[in-house]
């Protein structure tokens, strides 16, 4: 893997067998007029000149992390889950990444004394059902780590739920070993929630590591970004989505893109996206079709689409969250 820092503020890092999934070199690949590869693979992962470009909408913290942040690197948006930055290191660093401005301050595993705060906290909010286990990626630590994390988790009560968020699979599918299926059976119940944007993801390896993990009971969901130029098209979504359905890996969330910065290039304008969902709904039965949603900018929490669209102004939409309150979303060219 390649790893530096580049002018556009993330650092570039891809695995070889992500590059090799592509239909083009990265080196020589075809690039738009706002020098974004053409190609779906490569447009998620090569740094461009579009990314300096920032927009005063945008944000550090789109989704208001830190003013949800319970204690370091645990973020309690919801009284029945938290959400635990494991790490900040990723096998590749996605361009539109929500949290790109977090991740190079928070490259190490989660320490001994964070990990003591989470068993605390557990043990005090029995309220809290579900546990995701995020980052970064945080399969990106070894098993030795990830044992001693999710043990915790499993030590302070039963039954509660872990999720692993993680692109493992698709990424770097040698990295799902028979001694990681057998440690995450450990810990069940636990699921694995996997981001994939684009049909050319669903590589063999990857659909023989998702068969690994479903056969040891290890449930599968998949989240997707709706990202300009990738997989805003019917056509790719409905292939994706019916694909991943057909191998036993239910399509979860459709999320609309966040207000990150240098990342406007990437979103879809959101009357757009509505209607592309509109055909996504008619085209796709009930376990094929995810739910359209979109996190509030600034933390108000997710908002389902389009129900929770409350009305538009002249260039924004105003979406109703679970709490009652208003949040704006641009309407973006």
């Amino acid at each position: 893997m390649q790893d530096f820092v580049t002018k556009y503020g993330l650092p570039y890092r891809a695995t070889p067998f992500w590059l090799s999934l592509a239909d083009e070199d990265p080196k020589t690949c075809a690039r738009n007029a706002d020098g974004v590869p053409i190609d779906p693979i490569l447009a998620q992962v090569l740094p461009s000149p579009a990314e300096a470009r920032i927009s005063p909408l945008e944000l550090r913290d789109p989704l208001g992390e830190a003013g949800n942040t319970i204690f370091e690197r645990a973020v309690r948006h919801y009284r029945s889950r938290i959400l635990v930055r494991a790490t900040g290191q990723c096998f590749l660093f996605c361009r539109h990444c929500y949290r790109r401005s977090l991740l190079s301050s928070e490259r190490h595993f989660l320490d001994g004394a964070t990990i003591e705060a989470l068993s605390k906290y557990l043990t005090t909010h029995p309220e809290i059902r579900e546990v995701l286990v995020s980052g970064g990626d945080p399969l990106t630590a070894t098993d030795a780590q990830l044992a001693a994390l999710l043990e915790t988790i499993r030590s302070v009560r039963q039954p509660i739920l872990i999720r692993i968020c993680t692109r493992a699979p698709i990424v770097l599918p040698a990295r799902i070993t028979p001694a990681l299926v057998d440690l995450l059976k450990r810990f069940r119940p636990l699921t694995v929630v996997l981001h994939i944007n684009h049909p050319k993801e669903l590589s063999t390896q990857f659909l023989e590591k998702a068969e690994a993990l479903l056969g040891a009971g290890i449930p599968l969901h998949s989240q997707t970004v709706l990202l300009r130029g990738i997989n805003d098209r019917p056509e790719i979504l409905t292939e994706l989505f019916s694909t991943l359905n057909l191998r036993g890996i239910h399509p979860y969330y459709l999320f609309q893109g966040d207000l990150a910065v240098g990342t406007a290039h990437f979103r879809v304008p959101l009357s757009r996206g509505l209607a592309i969902y509109e055909v996504l709904r008619r085209d796709l039965s009930g376990l094929e079709l995810p739910r359209y949603a979109v996190d509030a900018p600034g933390g108000g929490g997710k908002i389902y689409l389009p129900e929770g669209i409350a009305g538009q102004k002249a260039d924004s939409w105003l979406l109703l969250a679970s709490d009652g309150s208003i949040h704006e979303y641009p309407e973006e060219e």
